[in-house]
């Protein structure tokens, strides 16, 4: 938790990180290889230069290494897990339900712990879906719509397998359904991650609230447009938010642009984690201004305020997180720490 200089508490919900293992013991072909290095690009070409990780230990790191850079360092109070499986390049898949879960029971009240699905695997995985439910209590889904699956290269939220899984969602009170749709990764296909196929879904089913991670980038205006007219679309920061560091004027016209479009409210952090570390981005974002042209052309407003809905409020509302008795119950946490 951070202490802005007149003593308030500024809540954070880090809504997008990840625990990976994207070892060459678990890669199962070149294409393990070619994805955790494209990771790593963005990793060292967006990140300070103080913040680097030698390339051996972000392609598998610990568990306690990820309580450490998001919670103790980090600044951050409470973490959702995206998980990401790519069963076609690792033996193991990518992500673990298990792992995230084990490290949830470990400190309880830090995490939450969404799933995934993939609508190709058709009836099968519809069962699996419930059983998951079942099983780890989802509210939410991570979809990878440029995934692999045998000789698919990815499939679209307007499929009609696809809206089958979302019904069972909704049928099930998975509510939040977040979607990489956003920069491409080696050697995924960049056109199956196009923000298109949103509008539909998010039309077809009102009642379920659509995270699209990365803001749709570098489809920006898609998204917006997209956005405005489905207001249970909501836009989730991870990427876009990391350009404060190299492109802060970049950055500036994506935020602004949101602002404009959305409203404050639909807007949520997260620090795409392990590709970055939440420290320095949430210590820029607070410290961050909108240019005054941008400001003036926009007429958005990005003060304290706002940047408390995007950095907590926003994602609390949708994952029922009272955020005062939050931070009582974190209080008593071994992780609990100020950053002034």
């Amino acid at each position: 938790m951070i202490k802005t200089s007149n003593g308030e508490e500024i809540f954070i919900i880090d809504a997008h990180i990840a625990l990976w293992d994207g070892s060459k013991e678990n890669q199962l072909n070149i294409h393990g290889e070619q994805f955790i290095s494209c990771f790593y690009d963005y990793h060292k070409n967006l990140s300070p230069k103080e913040y680097w990780w030698p390339k051996n230990e972000f392609v598998k790191y610990s568990p306690e290494k990820l309580v450490n850079d998001v919670f103790i360092e980090g600044c951050v109070d409470m973490a959702i897990f995206q998980p990401v499986l790519l069963k076609e390049f690792y033996k193991n898949g990518f992500g673990n339900f298990e792992a995230n879960e084990e490290l949830a029971k470990k400190y309880p009240s830090r995490f939450i712990c969404n799933g995934t699905f993939d609508p190709r695997h058709g009836e099968r995985g519809l069962e699996q879906l419930e059983e998951n439910k079942e099983k780890y209590n989802w509210q939410g889904v991570k979809l990878y719509t440029a995934d692999w699956y045998g000789n698919s290269k990815g499939y679209k939220l307007s499929d009609d397998w696809s809206k089958r899984y979302l019904e069972k969602c909704q049928e099930l009170g998975i509510r939040n359904i977040h979607i990489h749709k956003g920069p491409t990764i080696t050697p995924l296909n960049r056109d199956a991650f196009d923000v298109a196929d949103v509008d539909d879904a998010a039309s077809c089913f009102p009642e379920l609230n659509f995270i699209v991670e990365h803001v749709g980038l570098p489809r920006l205006e898609d998204f917006c447009w997209i956005a405005t007219q489905e207001k249970n679309v909501y836009a989730g920061l991870a990427v876009a938010i990391a350009l404060i560091h190299t492109r802060p004027r970049y950055f500036a016209q994506i935020i602004s642009e949101l602002l404009y479009w959305l409203d404050e409210d639909r807007i949520i952090f997260g620090s795409d984690y392990a590709i970055w570390e939440p420290k320095w981005i949430i210590e820029k974002f607070l410290e961050f201004e909108l240019p005054e042209d941008i400001q003036e052309e926009t007429g958005v407003t990005l003060d304290l305020e706002v940047k408390k809905k995007i950095l907590a409020g926003n994602v609390a509302r949708l994952y029922n997180i009272d955020i005062e008795k939050q931070k009582e119950k974190l209080k008593n946490c071994k992780l609990y720490k100020y950053t002034a």
